[in-house]
């Protein structure tokens, strides 16, 4: 009787069960790690730019291999079993709109960039919005399909199919955590040197990733809810990811008037990239 018991309590509390609550608990655990990489403001003033420039390189490694590794390979994977359309075509469109959606946010979300100097006009629609803000903003905006990226992989690990499982998922969500640490860092310690106050800069450069907790719960739900979608999300994700690396990340990684700093970037792609495809193969 006890163990009938014991063991209907696991099924309740089965991960596989709740795709939707561990996206948000994945996504918030990534976000903690962003709000820990921002809080080195309390201890750091400035940035070398050749660091920065590496923290930005790592961080574009992490995101190339996961959307291979962890979100276009499933997809193709899934489409292929599923799909009366060519697997081919299934990636083709989801990763399209991925990129076409955040090129749309971009044109719209007022934002300036890490490497934008004083003066720059903002991207997006005209606003008054202050400098610091619009630094966060950017940020923020790719954050998104981050957070998009690690909820899809828990939506599709709830179905219980074999090409994405739950420890899978769970490298997705340690490999965007790991990157967040220093992007966090990379926002909040400009802003330091900006001129703002170490807990202003600090609760900025937390903020820009609370964006990922939302954006991960809507992607597990959707995916939970509309299964016959589950590629092109997958696909969709993975385009999104791919065009903040290439847009935002990797120029932003290139700044500075010293070799150092772009081979140091170099390397950090290489590093992330050599990380992630760890996690997704060993634990996928």
């Amino acid at each position: 009787m006890i163990r009938h018991q014991f063991q209907k309590g696991l099924k309740v509390f089965s991960i596989a069960d709740k795709p939707v609550l561990m996206a948000l608990i994945a996504t918030l655990g990534t976000w903690g790690l962003t709000a820990l990489g921002a809080a080195l403001v309390f201890f750091f003033k400035e940035i070398r730019q050749h660091i920065l420039n590496m923290m930005l390189g790592f961080a574009s490694g992490v995101m190339i291999a996961a959307s291979f590794w962890s979100l276009l390979a499933p997809a193709i994977e899934m489409a292929e079993e599923s799909s009366a359309l060519p697997p081919w075509l299934v990636a083709a469109l989801g990763f399209m709109a991925g990129a076409g959606f955040l090129w749309l946010a971009d044109q719209l979300l007022p934002h300036m960039h890490l490497d934008s100097k004083l003066g720059d006009k903002p991207e997006g629609i005209t606003t008054g919005i202050h400098r610091s803000v619009l630094l966060v903003l950017a940020i923020t905006l790719h954050n998104i399909p981050e957070g998009l990226a690690v909820g899809v992989a828990f939506g599709a690990a709830s179905l219980e199919g074999p090409s994405v499982t739950i420890l899978s998922a769970t490298a997705v969500a340690i490999g965007i955590g790991i990157q967040n640490f220093p992007e966090g860092a990379a926002v909040s310690i400009p802003l330091r040197r900006e001129g703002l106050s170490r807990w202003k800069s600090f609760m900025y450069g937390q903020a820009s990733g609370l964006v990922e907790p939302i954006a991960g719960v809507i992607g597990a739900a959707m995916v939970v809810k509309m299964q016959t979608i589950l590629p092109y999300a997958l696909a969709f994700a993975a385009g999104a990811m791919i065009y903040v690396v290439v847009e935002e990340l990797i120029p932003e990684s290139q700044q500075g008037k010293d070799h150092l700093g772009t081979h140091l970037a170099t390397f950090g792609v290489i590093l992330g990239f050599t990380v992630m495809m760890i996690l997704d193969v060993a634990l996928g």
